[in-house]
């Protein structure tokens, strides 16, 4: 398994199940533009089987580094950062975590039982980065049930394993070169923008902006029947040079928190 296989697919599977993320990449493609992307996200349980960590050994494995670490306390996660060294159009790699043992006894039941559905196998092999949801048909009733404690629980639930979100960079971009004229392309053209903490979360002190359109509402496949849920959503982030002069390349919890709401459905 080599990095552009493993990233090849990954864009593969996202592109293909989230229209709106197909669209948004044809429209800068379309004005003339070369998408590079910034980062890519995945949500996962802190089981020890798929927590950050081994999520993180299949990207440190293909030549990545562990570097920044980050908790969001509202919404009981952990995360951490991967870069990778020797050239700098690689995406860095997000990788998330719910800390099931802050939730109740049935999120914690659910998340047992479906990780313990997981082959080794799959998680060696790295294939579980994009193996979708692993865990069998799931049920609307317990789905409902999970968003009212966690909507990143739930739609980690449905959704399994696949890249959360992909993430445009806009400092690569040479026509839309700011966060300003890529949202204003994107409500021209119709995309709904995720406006939770303001359109553009961050700002140049910080060293990065970011802004996410909302994610899809997709046809969810649940054991009752057919219900709307949310898939994944694009991302875009403008980073600046710090006091060193060179471009950050960490995140911002607080601003990555609001981004996280991308996938709250309305």
């Amino acid at each position: 398994m080599t990095l552009d296989n493993v990233l090849s697919k990954l864009w593969e599977l996202y592109t293909s199940q989230n229209e709106s993320a197909r669209k948004v990449y044809e429209l800068f493609t379309s004005e003339g533009e070369t998408v590079i992307n910034d980062h890519i996200a995945f949500r996962t349980f802190d089981n020890p089987k798929i927590n950050v960590d081994s999520l993180g050994k299949i990207f440190t494995d293909l030549g990545y580094r562990e570097m920044g670490q980050y908790d969001f306390p509202e919404k009981k996660l952990n995360a951490k950062h991967y870069e990778y060294s020797g050239n700098e159009n690689m995406p860095l790699i997000f990788i998330s975590e719910l800390r099931t043992s802050e939730f109740s006894d049935f999120l914690q039941a659910i998340v047992h039982d479906s990780v313990q559905k997981i082959g080794r196998a799959l998680i060696e092999s790295g294939e579980i980065l994009y193996s979708g949801n692993i865990w069998g048909k799931p049920s609307h009733t317990v789905y409902q049930n999970l968003l009212k404690e966690s909507e990143y629980a739930a739609w980690l639930y449905y959704n399994g394993f696949c890249a959360n979100h992909f993430t445009v960079s806009v400092n690569h971009l040479k026509k839309y070169d700011s966060l300003e004229k890529v949202n204003h392309l994107l409500k021209d053209k119709g995309f709904k923008l995720n406006d939770s903490g303001g359109e553009i979360k961050g700002n140049p002190s910080e060293y990065l902006e970011q802004s996410s359109i909302k994610a899809d509402i997709i046809s969810g496949d649940f054991v009752e029947g057919e219900f709307e849920i949310t898939g994944c959503y694009y991302e875009f982030a403008k980073r600046y040079e710090t006091t060193s002069g060179e471009l950050f390349k960490g995140f911002i919890a607080k601003s990555a928190d609001k981004i996280f709401e991308s996938t709250n459905k309305g």
